[in-house]
C-alpha cells in the first residue's frame, strides 16, 4: 500500500482527529515548509514553548547544532527537515499537545542531566520511555472501566469486535505520536501505540473534538510532571492500531481479529501491574 500523501484525504481518516484541521488548513500532497508552519505558530492565541520557556520554532537542521532535544530546551528550535513527513507531524503535535511536549522537553533535558554530570552517555529508562510515547504515544479516554480491562488483558476480539457498539460509545482514541501518524498513511500489520489512559465522563465523550484535545494535553502535562508516572517503556500499555473500528476495511470481518501476528494473546507468567487509570479531575 502507498502511503497517502492528500492532506486532506488524510484529515478524514480514523485516528487523526487532533490535527484533522491543521491537515486542512495546509492541504496539498507535501508537508509545507518551515515559513509556513511558523506562519501558523504566530496565530496561536498561546503559542507553544520548550520547557525553559523558550519559543518554539520550525527551523532547518543545522549540523553542529547539539543534541536534538537540547536545542529545543535551550532556543525553542525544532529541526523540521523539508519535504519530511515525520517531522511535519512532529510539528502538528506540538500544535495539538503543547502543554505536554512542553514537559517531555523538560523531562529529556532532565533526565540528560545526571549522567551528564557523571561522564556517562547512557539514555536511561526515563528518556527511552519519553521517546517512546512523543514517537508512538495514543491516549485511551474511557468511560467504561471494562472495556479498559480488556485492553490490559489482551482479549482484542472481544473488545474490537464483541464489544464494538460499547467501544464506539464509551471509548475514544487520541494518537500523540507523530510516528504514528506518519506510520498510519501506509498501516501495515502489527502496526501499535504506546498507550496511556484516561478516565473521563460519558458527557466528556460528546464534546467537540477540539475541547477533548485540549483536556487530554492539559491532564497528559499534569500526569507527565510527575517523576514517577511512566518511567520507563514498559510502564505503557501497548494497543495494536488497526483493531480499532475503521482504521482499515478488514477490521469489519470477525475473523480478521484472530490474527496473533498483531492481535497476540497476554503472555502468561506472573502477575504483572498495569499502568493507572488517571483519573478526570
Amino acid at each position: 500500500m502507498a502511503p497517502i500523501t492528500d492532506l486532506v484525504a488524510l484529515a478524514m481518516r480514523p485516528l487523526f482527529e487532533p490535527i484533522a484541521g491543521r491537515l486542512r488548513f495546509f492541504g496539498g500532497e507535501t508537508p509545507p515548509g518551515v515559513d509556513a508552519l511558523n506562519a501558523v505558530l504566530e496565530r496561536l492565541a498561546k503559542p507553544p514553548q520548550a520547557a525553559s520557556g523558550a519559543p518554539v520554532r520550525f527551523v532547518l537542521p543545522a549540523g553542529n547544532s547539539g543534541g536534538y532535544e537540547e536545542r529545543v530546551y535551550a532556543k525553542g528550535e525544532v529541526e523540521t527537515r523539508p519535504d519530511n513527513w515525520h517531522d511535519f507531524f512532529n510539528a502538528l503535535a506540538w500544535m495539538a499537545y503543547p502543554r505536554t511536549k512542553r514537559i517531555l522537553n523538560g523531562r529529556h533535558h532532565a533526565a540528560l542531566q545526571a549522567p551528564r554530570a557523571a561522564g556517562s552517555a547512557a539514555r536511561g529508562t526515563v528518556r527511552d520511555a519519553v521517546t517512546q510515547f512523543d514517537e508512538c504515544g495514543i491516549v485511551v479516554a474511557s468511560a467504561a472501566p471494562a472495556l479498559v480491562d480488556l485492553i490490559r488483558a489482551h482479549e482484542w476480539k472481544e473488545l474490537f469486535w464483541m464489544h464494538r457498539a460499547q467501544l464506539a460509545r464509551g471509548m475514544r482514541f487520541f494518537v500523540f505520536g507523530h510516528a504514528t501518524w506518519d506510520q498510519l498513511r501506509a498501516p501495515f500489520v502489527g502496526l501499535t501505540a504506546k498507550a496511556v489512559f484516561l478516565d473521563v465522563e460519558a458527557a466528556w465523550l460528546a464534546r467537540p473534538v477540539e475541547r477533548q484535545v485540549a483536556d487530554v494535553d492539559a491532564r497528559l502535562a499534569e500526569i507527565f510532571l510527575r517523576p514517577d508516572a511512566y518511567a520507563q517503556p514498559r510502564d505503557f500499555q501497548p494497543l495494536p492500531l488497526l483493531g480499532i473500528p475503521g482504521v482499515v476495511a478488514e477490521s469489519e470481518a470477525p475473523s480478521y481479529y484472530d490474527d496473533v501476528r498483531q492481535f497476540r494473546p497476554k503472555k502468561r507468567g506472573p502477575a504483572e501491574a498495569g499502568p493507572a487509570m488517571e483519573s478526570e479531575v
